[in-house]
């Protein structure tokens, strides 16, 4: 049986590799690009660097920067009207994962119309939008490098995933300098996306050969150093295995899945806007310690990577080693339980099975190595409140 690997056509990577930019546009022949990005990004001067170093090139590029945390159908409209009656031949999409995401859908929607529900999965839209070079400044999502965006429906509340390699950008540029600033929260938040990435992408029903191996080498970075870039940002070491732990984590569950703890994180992210990142943390060591006894090795195999087990531990040591270490970095990383974040139980209880039902129409809980009932789903987005 045969695998279809999808990757972006060209990858720059290393500190520094956003000057290529230039020459990639050049190759892509991308003449007129817009930058799609957020106010952050903006404030921070990372939009105005980018277009000095295009400007050397003589390249202008416009800027739309109003793109949102966690973006909407109605979030990226004026993105798309943006396209649609521009003469763009490209998208720059510069910063984290909303942005990415955003400029994705933006892409799509800005070349054919329609609305985001019309492209959301189990289509595969493979039609080719507007070509998206993709500038990451966090360690987290691997958006850069997936075929996958996710865009909530405002009127139900619902985070719509939507995937085919329309939504791959056709490039990437993986430089950790622009991750040097992050703050510590969000490096704690992406940081364990990318490791939750990386241990489903690795227990996947979807798994292959392929994508374990970028699933192993993504742990194998982002456990050593987590913590470091978590505790001080300015360890350029650290943050250079964060930042290329990300994209392999990225290509690693593009071309296997995600599962369980995606699936139930989007309706938590959706419903009470808890940052996906955060929400995988809250989710992955009840998930984890669930999933354990239908992939045993495969766990345990993860934590061996992960730096947290060693050769000579057995699976079931190495396994019980793995959830300890997770319990331990969500307080380490200060990760707050949902009512530390804010939810009011009452109204948890009012939609916790509507989360369920969400899930499980992402597709994404199919996809776990032991697939639970609605029962047990209930039981576990229970027991990730009772921690509290």
């Amino acid at each position: 049986m045969s695998n279809s690997i999808v990757l972006p056509r060209m990858m720059e990577v290393g500190r520094d590799a956003c000057k290529q930019l230039p020459v990639m546009l050049e190759a892509l022949q991308v003449e007129r690009p817009l930058i799609v990005t957020d106010a952050m990004m903006v404030q921070l001067g990372y939009v105005e660097q980018v277009q000095s170093i295009l400007s050397a090139a003589g390249v202008e590029a416009d800027v739309f920067a109003d793109t949102v945390p966690e973006p909407t159908d109605t979030s990226i409209e004026a993105g798309v009207a943006r396209v649609r009656d521009g003469d763009y031949d490209g998208i720059i999409a510069l910063g984290g994962g909303s942005p990415i995401d955003s400029a994705k859908a933006i892409a799509i929607l800005g070349k054919f119309g329609g609305k985001i529900g019309d492209y959301r999965f189990p289509r595969q839209v493979n039609e080719s939008g507007l070509p998206i070079i993709a500038i990451p400044t966090t360690a987290g999502t691997g958006s850069e490098a997936t075929r996958f965006t996710i865009i909530t429906d405002e009127a139900s509340n619902e985070k719509l995933l939507c995937v085919g390699m329309g939504f791959m950008p056709v490039a990437a540029i993986i430089d950790y300098g622009l991750t040097m600033t992050v703050p510590a929260r969000t490096t704690a938040d992406t940081g364990i996306d990318a490791m939750t990435h990386a241990i489903e992408a690795y227990v996947s029903q979807k798994r292959n050969a392929y994508s374990d191996q970028q699933a192993l080498a993504a742990l194998g970075l982002i456990g050593p150093n987590l913590q470091k870039a978590y505790h001080d940002g300015r360890d350029e070491p650290a943050r250079e295995a964060m930042m290329l732990g990300s994209t392999l984590a990225g290509i690693a569950f593009c071309n296997s899945s995600v599962a369980l703890v995606h699936g139930m994180s989007r309706p938590i992210g959706a419903f009470f806007h808890v940052p996906h990142g955060l929400s995988n943390a809250m989710l992955l060591p009840a998930v984890t310690e669930f999933s354990i006894p239908a992939a045993p090795e495969r766990y345990a195999d993860c934590a061996r990577a992960l730096g947290v087990a060693g050769h000579q531990d057995s699976t079931a040591t190495a396994n019980e080693k793995l959830v300890q270490f997770l319990k331990a970095l969500n307080e380490e990383l200060s990760v707050p339980t949902l009512a530390e974040f804010g939810v009011e139980q009452a109204g948890f209880e009012q939609l916790v099975e509507t989360m369920c039902e969400q899930a499980f129409a992402s597709g994404s809980p199919n996809n776990n190595p032991r697939v639970p009932s609605k029962e047990e789903m209930l039981e576990l987005y229970r027991s990730m409140w009772a921690a509290a």
